[in-house]
């Protein structure tokens, strides 16, 4: 084979490399929002249901709770100690669900956020936040939670 055929034959194999990297990193598919909608219940499912154990398999090891506050929690460890009461419900309840879910990326990283519905358990009142969540797709393919954070509740209001 002459030399010219070699580099002919070289630029034809070439090609659909050069056009698939032409158009850019694929889209985050649609699935990766559901999945994450869902595991985003199951964790507030988690802490309605005052299960620990439960809260703690949504957690990446090294999640980081309060990301805008002064002391954030950092590790699984710390934002269980400080969750521990919230997830008992002895004096706040707390309910939440997703109302937005986006992927971007390359579709492992994934961001939640929607209201949340505290209950003070002793006075009954209501207070409203809102919530922020970040998730990623593990190795594994569970998808875990990374950050998150709030806008801190206020009284519910009627009017």
């Amino acid at each position: 084979m002459t030399i010219l055929k070699r580099m002919l034959v070289v630029a034809l194999l070439s090609l659909p490399a050069a056009a698939a990297s032409a158009l850019g990193p694929a889209a985050p598919t649609p699935d990766a929002r559901c999945v994450v909608w869902a595991r985003e219940l199951s964790f507030a499912q988690a802490v309605a249901d005052h299960d620990a154990a439960a809260f703690a398999a949504h957690l990446h090891p090294s999640a980081v709770f309060g990301v805008s506050r002064p002391n954030p929690q950092r590790g699984e460890r710390e934002i269980l100690d400080a969750w521990a009461g919230l997830i008992a419900g002895l004096q706040t309840r707390l309910w939440w669900y997703p109302d937005h879910v986006q992927a971007g990326g390359d579709g492992s990283v994934v961001a939640s956020s929607g209201p949340a519905l505290y209950q003070d358990v002793v006075s009954g009142q209501y207070l409203l936040g809102r919530f922020s969540s970040v998730w990623q797709r593990g190795e594994d393919g569970v998808w875990r939670v990374v950050f998150d954070d709030g806008l801190s509740p206020k009284p519910a209001d009627a009017g």
